[in-house]
């Protein structure tokens, strides 16, 4: 511990301690780190808790470039310098947790999860297990435990109401956990900080459920959505959040459907094509990496709501046939066409809706592809972060710095004129839209069960293969969704 401080209170000690990662500085109270934890101890040492508290302080900057950014930028490059030139050192790098279990007589039906105590490359991702009762959960139990870790779970009396605890079966791997590992993701830093469990889809079963009238009963099979935790063998979670799991699917297809659909769902509400049909003239749509886990969903559902043309734009050729599986009335390669002149010929007068994960290497050009109240919606910048690198060196620093650098600037009053809107999301802030979140994952298990909606192509790994799924997302040559087996 960098710092520590004990503070006698009616009877119990107080210890206050911030955690030094090796090699970095101690500035994450600045940064909207999870910093501190406090551990409440009896006089007579009979017990102890401890509290991490995530930080949500002031956005200190220097030169306009706030302190989680710098931090980050900091831990990252010394994880690249020491995995690049000093790879003995790696395991100094890697800080553990107090509900991690170190102890040799860990029991098989402890909680496996993957470890992400630190900004960082892939050395940060290990297979590791928590203390005896120990699952993982989302921010929004934040009242019954500080995130990602909740208190030992002995009985039913020791999880929140209306909660349930799933063995997990899979997860899913999306490019946000890549962020998350590199503590660039906003909501990550918010609301849980370092250590934290990252992923969002889950499939198991459940495994203790309150006694009474609830939707699920032990040894249900659900799937589900959670706000953080996910890459764990055991997950505390909200039963709103989970969804009875289609007979149709296995756990690790059902893994691969909740984030990827319920955003691409939420981007064609924004575009105003759900849950009313649009009155509108257009009803061309252009999706960005729609071979993608929400590119896929997209196409699909694009196709399901009845818009026309659906086109898809893909990096490489050995993509075009999965799209056009899916129902691609048009299919654009960027390795072997011009994308714009193909997407102008495939709809002349512009498009309804344009759906643009990419960032900085497509925002203006899809504005301008618009038509008349069309509307861009915007859910993700991979081309403003590194593909195919594990680790962020400081020329990737740079690089990230020139392309937000030249990210475009919407006018309000071109939007005005132009009849155009630019909107934009990340479900991971939606704690408390339940009803709206609700609303979006029934319809996705009504199309499923109508064979409407298909699941993604899926790669499965186990977890101790975590570094190479990340390694496969940020290569941009995976195909619909990668799914860990726990």
């Amino acid at each position: 511990n960098a710092a520590r401080s004990e503070l006698p209170k009616n009877g119990m000690r107080v210890t206050v301690s911030s955690f030094l990662t090796p090699l970095a500085p101690d500035l994450r109270n600045f940064a909207g780190y999870s910093s501190a934890s406090i551990r409440l101890t009896r006089a007579d040492n009979s017990k102890s808790t401890t509290i991490r508290m995530s930080s949500e302080a002031k956005k200190w900057a220097i030169l306009g470039i706030e302190w989680n950014v710098l931090i980050a930028l900091w831990m990252n490059v010394v994880s690249w310098v020491v995995s690049s030139f000093l790879p003995s050192f790696l395991p100094r790098l890697l800080p553990r947790c107090d509900e991690q279990d170190t102890s040799s007589t860990a029991s098989p039906n402890q909680t496996k999860w993957i470890s992400n105590c630190r900004p960082g490359g892939l050395e940060q991702l290990r297979l590791v297990t928590l203390k005896s009762g120990v699952a993982t959960i989302g921010y929004n139990l934040k009242l019954h435990s500080p995130p990602p870790f909740s208190q030992a779970i002995q009985s039913i009396s020791d999880i929140p109401k209306d909660s349930v605890v799933i063995s997990s079966k899979a997860f899913s791997v999306n490019y946000a956990d890549c962020c998350i590992r590199w503590g660039l993701y906003e909501s990550a830093l918010q609301f849980v900080g370092f250590p934290i469990v990252p992923g969002f889809d889950v499939a198991g079963f459940v495994e203790m459920a309150p006694p009474g009238d609830g939707p699920w009963n032990v040894g249900d099979k659900v799937f589900g959505v959670t706000l953080f935790g996910a890459y764990s063998s055991r997950v505390l979670l909200p039963s709103v959040q989970l969804r009875k799991i289609p007979a149709s699917l296995s756990f690790e297809q059902a893994a691969a459907l909740p984030a990827v659909a319920l955003t691409a769902l939420y981007a064609l509400q924004l575009a105003g094509h759900f849950p009313q049909e649009s009155k509108g003239r257009n009803r061309a749509i252009l999706i960005h990496s729609a071979a993608g886990g929400v590119g896929s969903m997209l196409v699909q559902m694009s196709k399901i709501l009845g818009l026309s043309p659906v086109v898809g734009v893909v990096g490489k050729s050995s993509k075009v046939g999965f799209l056009s599986s899916l129902g691609c009335d048009v299919v654009i390669d960027k390795s072997t066409q011009d994308l714009w002149q193909a997407a102008r010929e495939a709809s002349p007068d512009g498009y309804a809706a344009i759906m643009d994960a990419n960032g900085v290497s497509t925002l203006q050009q899809s504005y301008d592809h618009l038509a008349p109240t069309g509307r861009l919606i915007v859910f993700g910048f991979h081309s403003n972060l590194p593909m195919g690198r594990a680790a962020l060196s400081p020329l990737e620093w740079i690089r990230m710095a020139v392309k937000m650098s030249s990210m475009p600037k919407f006018d309000p009053m071109d939007l005005t004129v132009s009849n155009k809107s630019v909107m934009g999301f990340n479900l991971s802030f939606f704690e408390k839209e339940v009803d709206l979140v609700s609303l979006l994952f029934d319809q996705v298990c009504e199309w499923l069960e109508q064979g409407k909606l298909t699941c993604p192509r899926i790669v499965e790994m186990d977890m101790k293969d975590i570094g190479e799924a990340h390694n496969l997302i940020m290569s941009g040559k995976s195909v619909g969704k990668i799914v860990i087996r726990t």
